[in-house]
């Protein structure tokens, strides 16, 4: 089994002059998942090399202890200081493909071609994808086989606005993950703010905040198990 995990490069939370990124908590939740299940995983983001981490999902009421173990895993830092370059890989080379989320992919990775066709092309080949917290955002310009919106009709989760009225960030964002799925047509879903919530339709999963990171990762898994077809 081979995992792509694509992280984000944008470092910059719009003009505010703070520093944003991925979050931390939903590629080390993830990252173990897949690697506790024996799965070859490749890192890889928009520019390569090392991708920029949000300061604040370091700080330590967002530690948690698969972002110490990742941290402690030298072969797992060595992995995140070199990604590779998006436009550099191939759906044909891997299983599945994982997004963490951060606020830093509303801005490169939602707009970037080398994503959306990657996307498309894990769809079209019948392979699951999974996205959390922010990522479903990422989803916004993706298309499925039949040239309609992917997440039309699709049920769907993401980044609640409640919960990024939360963290003050509404008029700074891009644009709001749960309007932007709905206003795609997908059939958009929450659970309680901060709490697990995943939604499985078909080869699409999503996860709504940091807190489902495991579970995406995990629904992900058990979907690659049972096989592409349903």
């Amino acid at each position: 089994m081979k995992v792509l995990i694509v992280l984000t490069s944008h470092d910059q939370l719009g003009n505010t002059g703070r520093k944003t990124g991925f979050w931390l908590e939903e590629l080390a939740a993830p990252y173990y998942a897949f690697k506790d299940a024996g799965a070859e995983i490749v890192l890889a983001s928009p520019k390569g090399g090392r991708p920029p981490l949000d300061p604040k999902s370091n700080e330590p009421d967002f530690q948690t202890d698969l972002t110490r173990r990742f941290e402690a895993d030298a072969d797992a830092m060595a992995q995140l200081a070199s990604t590779v370059p998006l436009d550099s890989v191939s759906q044909a080379a891997f299983d599945t493909v994982f997004y963490p989320g951060g606020h830093g992919p509303l801005w490169d990775l939602a707009e970037d071609p080398a994503s959306i066709g990657l996307i498309e092309s894990f769809v079209a080949a019948g392979k699951p994808v999974g996205f959390v917290c922010h990522a479903p955002g990422v989803l916004r310009h993706v298309r499925a086989p039949d040239g309609c919106p992917l997440v039309e009709g699709k049920r769907v989760t993401g980044f609640a606005n409640s919960e990024e009225a939360a963290v003050g960030l509404l008029d700074v964002v891009p644009f709001l993950v749960e309007d932007e799925l709905k206003a795609k047509g997908g059939v958009y879903s929450k659970g309680a703010d901060w709490a697990s919530y995943v939604v499985r339709d078909g080869l699409l999963i999503t996860g709504q905040n940091p807190g489902s990171s495991a579970e995406a990762a995990s629904v992900l898994l058990e979907r690659l198990r049972a096989g592409a077809a349903e």
